[in-house]
């Protein structure tokens, strides 16, 4: 049995290091294929790793004296701060101690940290955030929600062909299909970037492309591979969050109004639960930031127990389908940006 490493970041998320061990030692009970390295304060982590009895042949202590937190510039932070948890995590990677990190912490200095230290793969342009949305019928990968404010047509082409190896080899999608996020279904709608990229996916050979996708139909599920510039996807993305924690909000204020909606709030409550439960995050792993020599994946600053562990199978399936070799393969002999 082939072991994988994964390096976990404790620091700079918003809860510490106490969700991390807790969500390491779930994965764990799990994967027996999995070892753990840990950055961090030593003197908060070992008694952690006691009390929730996380065994001791699995997982390793790095001790970091410094901590990236959200108010560092985030180049700056990576290339004076050599000895913080992030820093100290992304190198496990890049020296191949582990195949793939986990942080929650600044996410800029994760984008720089996975570009200037882990480095793209060879005939990779730009890398792309991907995390999963929730749709009416499963998931949908957004390709790119954050790394790539200005993106050229061919790094939309290649976002697209990296989203369609992920859902093939991560969500099990045979054939995902394949749609550039715009105002309209036609081919004239959009912006320059838009016109000029949609020929460039028609004769894509390597993807199954769609067509255009407006946003309004993105939650019902029309397409598995949804390609945009950073710019775009962010809005969309934290968009698609505040509706969610809107609705619910209004759901649960409308159950609990009365004493007529309590009654029928307790009669729905088990459906309801399992119902919402297919739109909660905390399952779906974290974001990669794809076309990496290694794999890099960021999750919410807020993440709890649920979403580390989730993170940490999403690593592990990246590593044992040998998505990055793929990426690699599909770009071969493309030249590379300075």
């Amino acid at each position: 049995m082939s072991l994988i490493t994964i390096a976990i970041d404790t620091l700079g998320g918003d809860h510490g290091a106490e969700f991390m061990i807790m969500g390491i030692k779930d994965a764990l009970e799990r994967h027996n294929d999995v070892n753990i390295i840990v950055t961090g304060d030593e003197k908060e982590l070992n008694p952690l790793i006691e009390k929730y009895n996380v065994p001791k042949d699995k997982i390793k202590v790095i001790h970091t004296s410094e901590v990236i937190t959200c108010h560092d510039a985030p180049v700056d932070a990576i290339r004076k701060k050599k000895d913080s948890s992030l820093v100290v995590a992304l190198n496990q990677v890049k020296e191949g101690n582990a195949q793939a990190i986990i942080s929650s912490g600044n996410s800029g200095a994760i984008l720089a940290g996975g570009q200037f230290i882990v480095g793209r793969a060879k005939g990779v342009k730009r890398t792309p955030l991907a995390p999963l949305i929730p749709t009416r019928v499963g998931s949908s990968l957004l390709v790119d929600c954050g790394a790539n404010v200005d993106a050229k047509p061919e790094n939309l082409v290649q976002f697209a062909k990296m989203g369609s190896i992920y859902m093939e080899n991560i969500v099990w999608v045979k054939n995902p299909r394949v749609g550039i996020i715009n105002i309209g279904v036609e081919d004239e709608k959009g912006n320059a970037l838009v016109k000029e990229t949609i020929p460039l996916l028609k004769d894509c050979k390597d993807i199954n492309f769609i067509g255009s996708v407006e946003s309004r139909e993105i939650p019902n599920g029309v397409a598995d591979v949804l390609v945009c510039e950073a710019f775009t996807g962010n809005v969309l993305l934290k968009f698609f969050e505040g509706v969610g924690n809107m609705f619910m909000a209004e759901i649960k204020e409308t159950l609990m109004s009365s004493v007529k909606t309590k009654i029928g709030a307790a009669l729905i409550n088990k459906p309801l639960k399992a119902r919402l439960k297919r739109y909660k995050a905390d399952d779906k792993g974290g974001a990669p930031l794809l076309g990496l020599k290694g794999l890099v994946v960021k999750i919410h600053g807020n993440s709890k127990q649920n979403e580390v562990s989730s993170a940490i199978t999403q690593c592990r399936d990246f590593v044992k389908n040998d998505v990055s070799n793929k990426i690699v393969a599909a770009f071969e002999g493309v030249k590379e940006d300075a």
